[in-house]
């Protein structure tokens, strides 16, 4: 509890870690306020359902709360009605003159502040995708304002866990998406690093993580503690494996 996981993939797609954590924390039993700004909810929906998971069914039940990013940003632009009056929208600041995320951290907010008839386990906000917030205007001061105050309130007052994916490219000259990224790498927990593999393609392996444990964010003198595993992405798993060691190569 408390913690903050930062998931971040180069030159590959790290979006099953996405899939695998929703449907974990979903079985688990947690609260969880799903911020989906890639991909349609009919999309995730499909893919956890594979994993043995409904979303639909958890929505019903408030389990799970979902914010259709792409859905919410033509609701936006082009001015049509709310779902609720009254509230504004969680992508406000599209319509705004200053790239102001506080609607967004309110929508978060009152998703996961539990009341008097919840039984869950324990609230965790989940982003897919945070660097599409930069792409739609957004500062990285304010996306990382964002993040800063949605570890105050989910991680330290309501004791529950965050996890946010990143794009990231070393080579990349987006500089404002290589800030957030280093940024956001000093403040977390644990990192999960998905890489394409640098020999290119390759039918048995499709990348390797990264596992970054971070010891030296509790102020002790332990160094990170880094494991580096490959994987092979199934239909309805990941496989992992030491380097060197797959199945087509054993």
């Amino acid at each position: 509890q408390g913690k903050f996981t930062l998931l971040r993939d180069t030159r590959t797609d790290g979006s099953f870690l996405v899939h695998h954590f929703l449907s974990f924390y979903l079985r688990a039993g947690c609260k969880v306020c799903f911020v989906a700004l890639l991909q349609s909810f009919s999309h995730y929906n499909i893919v956890a359902q594979k994993l043995g998971v409904s979303l639909t069914a958890a929505k019903e039940r408030g389990q799970l709360v979902f914010l259709e990013g792409l859905k919410s940003c033509l609701d936006v632009v082009f001015g049509e009605e709310e779902e609720q009056p009254g509230q504004p929208s969680p992508l406000q600041f599209l319509s705004e003159s200053t790239s102001d995320l506080k609607a967004l951290f309110d929508f978060v907010w009152t998703s996961l502040t539990p009341t008097g008839s919840d039984s869950w386990k324990g609230p965790v906000l989940l982003v897919d995708d945070l660097g599409v917030l930069l792409s739609l205007g957004a500062a990285p001061v304010a996306v990382l304002d964002f993040i800063h105050y949605c570890r105050v309130a989910v991680c330290s007052q309501l004791k529950g866990n965050i996890v946010v994916l990143v794009h990231s490219n070393e080579d990349s000259e987006d500089e404002e998406n290589e800030l957030v990224v280093n940024s956001l790498c000093h403040h977390s927990d644990l990192i999960l690093w998905a890489e394409g593999l640098v020999t290119g393609f390759c039918k048995d392996v499709h990348g390797q993580i990264k596992i970054i444990k971070r010891a030296s964010l509790q102020l002790t003198a332990e160094p990170d503690l880094l494991q580096i595993y490959q994987y092979k992405i199934q239909d309805k798993n990941v496989t992992f494996f030491a380097r060197g060691l797959s199945a087509a190569v054993l």
